[in-house]
C-alpha cells in the first residue's frame, strides 16, 4: 500500500519514497484523500458504460480554458499511446512522414525506429541503447533525433530530411539557452512544421497547464500525463482545432479511453492544484535536496553534477563508476527504509522532517562511497 510519500511492501515493511513517487505521477502524494474520494464516488455510479461519461467533456473544457490557442482534446490512458496519437494527427496534417525528436516519448514503433540505423540515436534522451527489435525496418530514416539546445543540428535535419513534425520535451535535464525554444517556434512557423510539446513529465509539475507557458511559447499540440491525474491513468492531447480535426479522417480508438476514473481524477487534481498552488513549496523542497547533495559532495570530495528542474532534480557522480555508485546508493538506502537513487520526483508530501532523515542516511552512503574510492586508490 502507499500513502503520502510512504510505501509498504508485502511484508508490511515501511519505506520512504525519495525517488519515483509512482514514476512522477503523485505530486500531491500517494492516495490523496480528495482525489481518491472523487474517484470512489464515481466508481459507485459505474466506472464504464456504453455511454461516454460527462467527465470526459468537463475535463476537455477545463484543458481548453487553460489553452486559449487550442481547439480540440483527445484523452488516452498512457503516455506512449498519447504520443502515438499526436504523431498520427501531425503526419496527417503535415502530409509528411518524417519527424525530428528531442526527448523521451514512449515505446511505440514510430519512436524506437530512430534506433534502426544506430541503436545509440536515442541515447541521452533518458534511456540508452534501446534495441528496436520488432520494429519494421521500413520505418528506418523516418525519425531523427537532435540534442537539446543544439539548434544548428536541428536546422541541418530540417534542411535535409523533409521534416513535417518536431516533437520534443520542453525541458528535462537542462534549461533552454540562446532562445532555443523561440528559434524552434520560429522555424516551425516558417517551414509549416507541426510543433508538439511532450509534457507528460513536466505538465502540471511546475505550474497549472504546462511548463511551456512559462516560456510564452504556444505549440500546435501539447501532451499531458503523469501528474494530471495524481496517479490515476489519464493522458490528454490538446491541440489546434485544424490539426485535432484530422482524427475524423483516421481510426483512433480504445475501449478504455472512456473509462471514468482517469478524467474524474484529473478534474479533482486540477481543482486541488488550483486551490493550494503547491509549486513554490515543491520547488523549495527540490532546492533543499539539491543543496544536500552539493554539501555531501563537498564534504566527501565526490564531485557531482546537479541538473533538472527543482521539482524533478537529479545528480550524477563525475566518475566512470557512476552507475556502480548509483546502485550502491539504492541498495544502502533500502537498508534504512528509504527508496532512493540519483533522482527525486519531489511531491507535496515530502516534508522537511522527511528530507532531513533522508539527508542523514545519505551522508552514510556518501561516506561509504568515499571509503571505496580511497581503497581503490590504495590498490592502484
Amino acid at each position: 500500500k502507499a500513502k503520502g510519500c510512504y510505501i509498504w511492501d508485502l511484508n508490511n515493511k515501511k519505506y520512504i519514497d525519495m525517488f519515483q513517487m509512482g514514476v512522477g505521477t503523485n505530486i500531491l502524494g500517494y492516495s490523496n484523500n480528495k482525489i481518491d474520494s472523487a474517484v470512489i464516488k464515481n466508481i459507485k455510479k459505474s466506472n464504464l458504460s456504453s455511454f461516454n461519461c460527462p467527465e470526459e467533456v468537463e475535463l476537455s473544457k477545463e484543458l481548453l480554458k487553460l489553452h486559449k490557442w487550442a481547439g480540440g482534446v483527445k484523452l488516452a490512458r498512457t503516455g506512449g499511446e498519447a504520443n502515438a496519437i499526436a504523431i498520427r494527427l501531425a503526419r496527417i496534417y503535415s502530409k509528411k512522414d518524417n519527424i525530428a525528436i528531442c526527448g523521451y516519448h514512449g515505446w511505440h514503433d514510430w519512436y524506437l525506429s530512430a534506433n534502426i540505423s544506430n541503436n545509440k540515436n536515442l541515447n541521452n534522451h533518458l534511456l540508452n541503447n534501446l534495441e528496436p527489435n520488432g520494429v519494421p525496418k521500413k520505418l528506418k530514416n523516418t525519425v531523427f533525433s537532435f540534442k537539446y539546445n543544439d539548434f544548428n543540428a536541428l536546422k541541418k535535419i530540417i534542411n535535409t530530411k523533409n521534416i513535417g513534425t518536431i516533437k520534443m520535451e520542453v525541458i528535462r535535464d537542462e534549461y533552454p539557452k540562446n532562445n532555443f525554444l523561440q528559434k524552434i517556434k520560429h522555424i516551425c512557423k516558417k517551414k509549416k512544421i507541426v510543433l508538439i510539446f511532450d509534457e507528460c513529465t513536466t505538465g502540471f509539475r511546475n505550474n497549472i497547464g504546462g511548463i511551456h507557458k512559462k516560456f510564452n511559447i504556444k505549440p500546435d499540440i501539447v501532451i499531458y500525463g503523469k501528474t494530471l491525474g495524481n496517479g490515476f491513468a489519464i493522458n490528454a492531447i490538446v491541440g489546434k482545432k485544424k490539426i485535432m480535426n484530422c482524427a475524423s479522417s483516421t481510426f483512433i480508438s480504445s475501449t478504455f479511453w472512456s473509462e471514468r476514473t482517469g478524467p474524474t481524477a484529473a478534474l479533482a487534481t486540477i481543482k486541488e492544484l488550483k486551490k493550494i498552488r503547491p509549486y513554490n513549496k515543491i520547488n523549495q523542497k527540490g532546492i533543499m535536496i539539491s543543496k544536500i547533495w552539493l554539501n555531501l559532495s563537498k564534504k566527501y570530495e565526490l564531485p557531482i553534477t546537479i541538473f533538472g528542474i527543482p521539482s524533478l532534480i537529479s545528480f550524477k557522480f563525475k566518475s566512470k563508476n557512476h552507475e556502480f555508485y548509483k546502485k550502491l546508493l539504492t541498495k544502502e538506502m533500502l537498508k534504512h527504509g528509504i527508496l532512493a537513487s540519483n533522482r527525486v520526483y519531489v511531491s507535496l508530501s515530502h516534508t522537511e522532517k522527511i528530507i532531513k532523515k533522508y539527508a542523514f542516511f545519505l551522508d552514510l552512503v556518501f561516506k561509504k562511497i568515499k571509503e571505496y574510492e580511497n581503497l581503490k586508490k590504495k590498490k592502484l
